[in-house]
């Protein structure tokens, strides 16, 4: 029992994916493993899956971010108000939209730097400072886009939305080629970049530190503040990327709408690919199945017509199921 309980806290989050992968394949044949699909399941919740790698970190430190998904309407409506205002200068299509994508990271990096700040400096728990942030970030989105939608008047900006990479040899289902849009690249390049910045780098084993014992972490001439700081940035940076993406996708953000619960999947990723709440310990690759995990999820209540009102009981499911799991594999060490 000691040995199942590790092998399924460490690899637990593979064994579902397949599982469920096993199950839709049954159902639905062939017709599953197109190309477009494969895709799809990547792509989908991409935009939550750029903020979850941030959120990795975080809760590695002991950390929670739940404003995450406000910070997405704002810095998607800063984006779009940018994009609009140098587009009807007659400005090149290309800077506006760079200007755009400048706008949001920098309002999400403040935005992250802010709420790291708050809690390293003014010790504060980051449970009260981002909930804080939840509030406040949602309401400065409303009052500019006045409660309502901000669309954008520069018409190629939804070609970054739609572009990508064509993938040699395979086309979607009407014979087009098949494209891996931006955002899923995006998702798996800062994966990548997170993983070897926390397996390959003294940052990466300093952020372990925090989490583990940030008391002993400080005696060991580890600056934790700074630490702190750093990871809520990078977050806060991340989730502009993703709000970046996510309003060229839309060609509009929603003010009211837009990010809603993304904290809570971002969150959820996280937790299913194995990183404690606790902190001191996680995984980049095992929050990328996480995110593809969820979709699957989707996916298999689609595909068997479950009422999508259970959705957020099957996902509230999972996570209580990741955590217990955890918790049996840390009473048997």
């Amino acid at each position: 029992m000691k040995r199942l309980g590790v092998f399924l806290q460490e690899y637990g989050v593979i064994v579902a994916l397949v599982a469920l992968f096993g199950v839709n394949l049954l159902e639905r044949g062939t017709e599953f493993l197109q190309p477009e699909i494969l895709r799809n399941m990547v792509s989908q919740n991409a935009y939550t899956g750029i903020i979850a790698i941030g959120m990795t970190l975080v809760i590695m430190t002991g950390g929670i971010d739940l404003s995450v998904g406000s910070l997405v309407a704002l810095c998607g409506a800063v984006g779009i108000i940018v994009l609009n205002g140098v587009g009807a200068n007659e400005a090149s299509t290309t800077l506006a939209i760079a200007l755009a994508g400048c706008a949001s990271l920098a309002v999400g990096t403040v935005a992250g730097f802010l709420n790291g700040f708050t809690i390293a400096y003014g010790r504060v728990a980051p449970f009260i400072v981002t909930l804080a942030g939840l509030a406040a970030f949602r309401s400065l989105a409303l009052v500019l886009g006045n409660g309502g939608e901000i669309r954008s008047t520069v018409e190629s900006y939804k070609e970054i939305g739609f572009g990508g990479i064509p993938i040699p040899g395979l086309q979607t289902a009407v014979g087009d080629p098949l494209i891996f849009y931006w955002h899923a690249i995006l998702f798996l390049l800062i994966a990548c970049f997170a993983s070897f910045l926390l397996n390959r780098t003294a940052f990466g084993r300093h952020v372990i530190a925090v989490g583990a014992n940030e008391r002993a972490a400080h005696y060991s001439a580890v600056n934790t503040r700074r630490v702190k700081v750093f990871v809520y940035t990078l977050t806060g940076a991340l989730t502009g990327i993703a709000a970046f993406t996510l309003s060229a996708k839309q060609n509009s953000i929603g003010t009211g709408s837009a990010g809603l619960y993304y904290e809570l999947d971002a969150i959820a990723a996280v937790v299913i690919g194995g990183t404690s709440l606790r902190g001191g310990r996680g995984r980049i690759w095992g929050t990328v199945v996480g995110v593809v995990l969820l979709t699957l999820i989707t996916a298999t209540m689609t595909t068997y017509r479950v009422n999508t009102n259970w959705q957020g009981v099957v996902r509230g499911a999972v996570i209580l199921i990741a955590v217990l799991l955890q918790r049996g594999a840390r009473a048997n060490d």
